[in-house]
C-alpha cells in the first residue's frame, strides 16, 4: 500500500524526493519505494526524514509504534527523587563535555550558577569552540514568575532570583554563540539539555522546584522523549523576548 502521508508530507513542505534522499542520504529511488510501495525504512533513515519533514515518525510510519516505545523507554539513564540527589559530579561532567549544545529553561536555576561559579567564563569558552548556549530565565517582571513564588512560599524571591542569575551570565552575553533570552510561560519543567543528554526537572504544585524528582535521559536515534522536551524548549525559546 502507497505511502500517501509520506508523499503529502514532502509536497507540503515544498521539497521533492530528491532532497528529502540528499537529506537522508539515500538513493532517490529507495525514498520512491518508500512511498509507493510502504516500505519501512531503517530506523536512522525514519527519524532524519521525519525531522526533516516536520512531522512526527508514528504519523509517517504507524506501524513502528512498538518500535519507538521501546526505544524511547530507553532513553531513561536514572530518575532521582528530588534535585538535590542529583549528583554534583553529573552536572560537572555534563558541562564540561557538552560541546555543541547546551540549552537551559528556568525561572532562576540560580542553585546551578551557585554550584559552579565559573559557568558563564565555561559558557563563553565553549561558544568560542563553536558551541550553540541557548538560555531562558523567567521574566521577573512577569506574572507567572509572580505566580509561581506564591505558590511555592516565597514570593518575590523567585523574581529576585531570576534577576540574580541574569546577573551572573551578563559577562558571557556579549559572547557571540550565546543568547539568552526572558519567558513568562508556565514552565511545567525545567529542562537542562547538554548535548544528548537532558535532565528534566518536573515542577510540583505548592513545591519548589528542588524538592522535585530529575529524570536522565539520553538520545536515541528514533526514539520520541529526548525530542520531545526539546520541542517544549523550542516552543518557549520562540515566544520569548531578548535578555
Amino acid at each position: 500500500m502507497a505511502n500517501e502521508r509520506l508523499r503529502a508530507a514532502i509536497s507540503v513542505k515544498n521539497e521533492t524526493i530528491q532532497s528529502l534522499a540528499d537529506h537522508v542520504g539515500v538513493d532517490p529511488k529507495s525514498v520512491e519505494r518508500w512511498i509507493t510501495t510502504g516500505r519501512t525504512p531503517h530506523r536512522g533513515h525514519r527519524w532524519k526524514a521525519a525531522s526533516f519533514l516536520g512531522v512526527d515518525e508514528l504519523y509517517l510510519w504507524p506501524s513502528v509504534e512498538k518500535q519507538v516505545e521501546t526505544a524511547s523507554s530507553s532513553e531513561l539513564v536514572t530518575y532521582y527523587p528530588h534535585r538535590g540527589a542529583v549528583p554534583a559530579s553529573l552536572w560537572s561532567s555534563l558541562i564540561d563535555k557538552t560541546k555543541s549544545q547546551l540549552e537551559i529553561l528556568v525561572y532562576a536555576g540560580l542553585f546551578l550558577f551557585d554550584s559552579h561559579p565559573d559557568l558563564p567564563d565555561q559558557l563563553a569558552e565553549k561558544a568560542k569552540a563553536g558551541a550553540a548556549i541557548r538560555i531562558l530565565l523567567g521574566d521577573p517582571d512577569s506574572e507567572m514568575v509572580r505566580q509561581r513564588g506564591e505558590e511555592e512560599g516565597i514570593g518575590g524571591d523567585l523574581a529576585a532570583r531570576a534577576r540574580i542569575t541574569r546577573r551572573y551570565l551578563e559577562p558571557a552575553m556579549t559572547t557571540p554563540g550565546i543568547e539568552v533570552r526572558l519567558h513568562d510561560t508556565i514552565l511545567y519543567n525545567s529542562i537542562y539539555r547538554f548535548d544528548d543528554d537532558v535532565l528534566v526537572n518536573p515542577h510540583v504544585l505548592g513545591a519548589p522546584a528542588g524538592q522535585n524528582p530529575v529524570l536522565h535521559f539520553r538520545y536515541i536515534p528514533g526514539a520520541r522523549t529526548f525530542r520531545h522536551y526539546l520541542k517544549s524548549f523550542d516552543y518557549a525559546w520562540e515566544r520569548a523576548t531578548r535578555a
